[in-house]
């Protein structure tokens, strides 16, 4: 017996410096970034603006790979189901990890135990918009008007669960309003049916909206939160409407377990990425607000926001066609 915890206690002697060179030569070939949205999206380019700064980081090749698809679990699924090493990384957004497992049937992963959260990139507000030719001018006044009549007014969204549907439905239980929901396949259908005016109102990420906003095509008449992008539209709070803060939160994770090492390295190299001015410039451009890139405040909003949103999912009788 004394001879077996021998051999065990100079077993772990041994392999303990093997696992500590194997995280110090980390990473030691490209690393690949799953992004679960089409290529050319927003959450694609915000993605790409960061990988050539995290490359530097890492000194190493940071490859972007899309796999779209049933509101991004196929990605998601394909990062939880990849070897955890390091070298397989996802994007992990609202929608993935918050939204698409409480309206996707059949999803192949846990929000909360498929993924070693890496650290938070950053939030994103979303404005409520309307056609230009919307007599309401005012937030309040599309709420008058909305409950004058209901069932009247109509709110497009970028597919049927999508978030921008689901804050669609939020705002109509806070204001106790009835709007008509017309879902589209994705943003831009959306938006040039709004702007044609064909719907009334649309909920979406300022980054895709703010150049029609600028051109007169659309008004804005309220955001969840203040962007840098349009510093002049009040948030809903600033509106009237308290309580009203959804934002869209986007994050990085790594399959669950991946060494610990491994997860702090990618950790440490977001992070000094997040605190770089250029990068802060870039997001802002983007419409994004720069979280600090740490796993613990990814770990927590994870932990919070995957309860909420399933709860928000739940009380809406939101499912997907």
């Amino acid at each position: 017996m004394k001879r077996s915890l021998f051999l065990l206690l100079g077993a772990a002697a041994v392999c303990a410096p093997v696992a500590s060179a194997l995280a110090d030569a980390y990473p030691s070939r490209p690393i690949t970034i799953v992004v679960p949205f089409p290529a050319g999206g927003g959450t694609d380019a915000l993605i790409r603006s960061l990988a050539p700064a995290l490359s530097q980081e890492l000194h190493q090749t940071v490859l972007i790979d899309n796999k779209a698809g049933a509101a991004g679990t196929i990605g998601s699924a394909a990062v939880a189901h990849a070897a955890p090493d390091g070298y397989t990384l996802g994007v992990a957004t609202t929608s993935t990890h918050a939204v698409a497992l409480a309206v996707v049937k059949g999803a192949r992963y846990d929000p909360l135990r498929s993924f070693a959260p890496v650290g938070l990139i950053g939030f994103s507000p979303y404005v409520l918009v309307a056609r230009p030719t919307l007599p309401a001018k005012t937030l309040a006044e599309l709420i008058r008007d909305a409950k004058a009549a209901p069932g009247k007014l109509t709110f497009a969204s970028v597919g049927q669960g999508s978030l921008s549907h689901l804050i669609g439905e939020q705002f109509k239980q806070a204001t106790r309003t009835d709007l008509v929901h017309i879902p589209y396949k994705g943003a831009s259908p959306a938006q040039t049916e709004l702007m044609g005016g064909q719907v009334d109102l649309l909920f979406d990420n300022p980054a895709t909206l703010v150049q029609q906003i600028r051109g007169g095509r659309i008004k804005a008449l309220a955001q969840t939160q203040r962007s840098a992008l349009l510093p002049e539209v009040p948030t809903f709070k600033e509106a009237g409407l308290a309580g009203f803060e959804s934002q869209l939160w986007y994050g990085l994770v790594a399959p669950a377990g991946t060494p610990p090492a491994v997860v702090k390295q990618l950790s440490d190299a977001l992070r000094k990425v997040l605190a770089n001015r250029t990068t802060v410039a870039t997001l802002q451009s983007n419409g994004v607000a720069p979280a600090e890139g740490t796993s613990a405040q990814f770990t927590a909003t994870l932990n919070q926001q995957v309860p909420y949103w399933a709860n928000v999912v739940k009380t809406s009788g939101v499912v997907m066609e």
